[in-house]
């Protein structure tokens, strides 16, 4: 409403007033059909790719689409080509554990400023719908993602990589962008290429109340989190194997593996079905 009740204000000249118009047929008309081009935009999701843990990107771009009621558009962020392209030019650091530890903020970048997109970690297995995740989806935010508290007890991660304590750890391998954000500008080829790891990874170029919190189940860590009987709001969505994965080695028992063996196999037959028609 516009002004208070007539009888508070008896002499009031509502003319002078800077109330907007009353929307038209043809004002909801193109509402609807903005909201109808949107849901039928793909939604971009970059996923980190490193060429030891390919069938890892593989399998989690397959349980991706095999359970996505809205279309998505799935895009390997790999390093070699960005730094063919002149996009990135970082020396790989030591504690660099894939080659998308840094990469992973041109997201914004690499979806021209414009809209909403997802990063994630190559080493998720997704369980439900990824139009439950792009619904959580609030404008007021810069970035959402799930706000783990999470210090690591191993010293050693995936294939013998360093495990790392610091904070906000884990918070970057899911990331949900929002692109054309003024504050998300920054995250250009020379800032990524040159920042430290805790600018970027502490995403200290936005302040806290910039940063939206996703319910943990979206980013639930094989090993850290916990899955509580008769409370489905713990039931994982998407498993991240942020320790290690069952395709390596020593991660083949590792909480959860079945889930990711099981929908390995079944990426593998359909692969073998589709190039054998």
């Amino acid at each position: 409403m516009c002004a208070g009740p007539l009888l508070l204000l008896p002499k009031f000249d509502f003319s002078q007033l800077n109330c907007p118009p009353a929307p038209t047929d043809s004002d909801r008309n193109s509402s609807l059909i903005s909201d109808m081009a949107m849901e039928n935009k793909p939604f971009k999701i970059f996923v980190g790719y490193d060429p030891s843990e390919d069938i890892a990107f593989e399998v989690c771009r397959y349980s991706i689409l095999k359970r996505s009621s809205i279309p998505v558009e799935i895009i390997p962020i790999k390093q070699s080509d960005l730094r063919k392209n002149g996009l990135y030019w970082r020396e790989r650091g030591p504690l660099e554990s894939t080659e998308f530890s840094f990469t992973r903020f041109l997201t914004p970048h690499l979806a021209n400023n414009q809209g909403w997109a997802m990063f994630v970690d190559c080493d998720f297995l997704y369980l439900a719908d990824i139009k439950e995740l792009r619904d959580l989806i609030n404008d007021k935010y810069a970035i959402m993602c799930v706000q783990h508290d999470y210090s690591p007890k191993e010293t050693t991660k995936m294939d013998g990589a360093v495990q790392t304590v610091y904070p906000r750890k884990n918070w970057s391998s899911m990331v949900l962008y929002n692109c054309g954000h003024p504050k998300n500008q920054v995250l250009n080829p020379q800032t990524v290429s040159t920042e430290t790891g805790a600018f970027l990874h502490r995403f200290q170029w936005l302040d806290d109340d910039e940063i939206g919190s996703i319910p943990f189940v979206w980013n639930f860590l094989e090993g850290h989190n916990k899955v509580v009987d008769n409370d489905p709001t713990t039931s994982p969505k998407a498993i991240h194997y942020t320790r290690g994965g069952p395709w390596f080695e020593g991660w083949k028992n590792c909480e959860f593996a079945h889930l990711w063996l099981s929908e390995r196999e079944e990426y593998l037959k359909e692969t073998k079905k589709a190039k054998s028609n």
